[in-house]
């Protein structure tokens, strides 16, 4: 007779820092029957000379099954390049990565977001990316004014670092203040004055989750002091959100909504490693819980057991 042989799952857990979120994602998997190895990419190395030559912590001379990515460890340049290089080359080697290192790249680099996001035909705040100040400057004298500014973002920056409105091109910093990339996007105020914006969780290209930021100001990230509100997301809203995340290629993510004063929702960000704590402060689903579940689906998927004769 046949039977089904699946050995166990060769886990990793590749988190850096945010203990909540850690603890969380442990809890999930060890939930589901799995004990994950956890670890910190920045201590992956690659040893030439025989066996294998990645070196992934816990793993001895072999390879995961599938890496959860929670965080990538912070540093120079080269450094997240060859972190980015790890995870690329786990996935070549049969290796499955939530989030896949392609999705990572897309929505660190804003740029490249909002130019797939407008390829999608997505509605989005229209959006200037230069590379030198004088050409950031004319379009700041065309398109911006007392009273109508231009968000300067950093091209790499999260969770509401580094952003300035800019009405004025001489407000604009020198090119090497924001690593020669101007990154502008149209401030969409909200008739009401209030400031407040919308995070929509999206795992397995469904929106399961989704709240309000509302801050004393007019960023309203929680890791700046936003206050997460509880949100019976519209229906319009979850969609929009889901075609965001397709368009980008992520496994799970938070993506950041505005209104358009219409009725409707623009695209601002695609985070490819979400935090969810305020989220979840404010929602009855398990986050946490549905990331792992996808992941191991989509493992399960990618790794199918054989067929053996009992």
């Amino acid at each position: 007779m046949l039977r089904i042989l699946e050995p166990p799952m060769r886990i990793g857990l590749a988190a850096d820092n945010g203990t909540w979120h850690k603890s969380r994602l442990l809890a999930g998997l060890r939930a589901l029957g799995v004990e994950p190895v956890l670890f910190s990419l920045a201590d992956v190395a690659v040893v030439t000379g025989g066996g294998e030559p990645l070196r992934v912590p816990g793993f001895a001379d072999s390879l995961p099954d599938g890496v959860l990515l929670r965080t990538i460890a912070g540093g120079t340049f080269e450094a997240t390049t060859m972190r980015l290089g790890v995870l690329h080359a786990l996935v070549a080697s049969g290796v499955t990565v939530w989030n896949h290192p392609v999705a990572i790249e897309r929505s660190v680099d804003k740029a490249a977001t909002s130019l797939l996001i407008a390829r999608a035909g997505l509605p989005t705040p229209q959006t200037w990316v230069f590379s030198k100040r004088e050409a950031a400057a004319e379009c700041v004298a065309r398109e911006a004014g007392p009273g109508r500014p231009l968000v300067l973002k950093p091209l790499f920056g999260s969770q509401g670092e580094g952003l300035m409105l800019i009405e004025r091109g001489e407000d604009l910093p020198d090119e090497a203040a924001v690593s020669r990339v101007y990154y502008l996007q149209r401030y969409v105020p909200r008739a009401d004055g209030l400031w407040r914006d919308y995070r929509v969780f999206v795992c397995e290209g469904r929106a399961i989750a989704g709240m309000i930021r509302e801050g004393d100001g007019w960023i309203t990230n929680v890791h700046r002091g936003g206050r997460p509100l509880a949100w019976a997301m519209p229906p319009r809203a979850a969609e929009l959100a889901e075609a965001a995340a397709a368009a980008v290629g992520v496994d799970y993510t938070g993506v950041d909504l505005v209104e358009d004063g219409e009725g409707g929702f623009l695209v601002l960000e695609v985070n490819s490693m979400p935090a969810w704590s305020g989220l979840q402060k404010v929602c009855e689903t398990d986050i946490a819980g549905a990331v792992c579940r996808g992941f191991l689906a989509a493992m399960r998927g990618a790794h199918r057991p054989r067929l053996v004769v009992a």
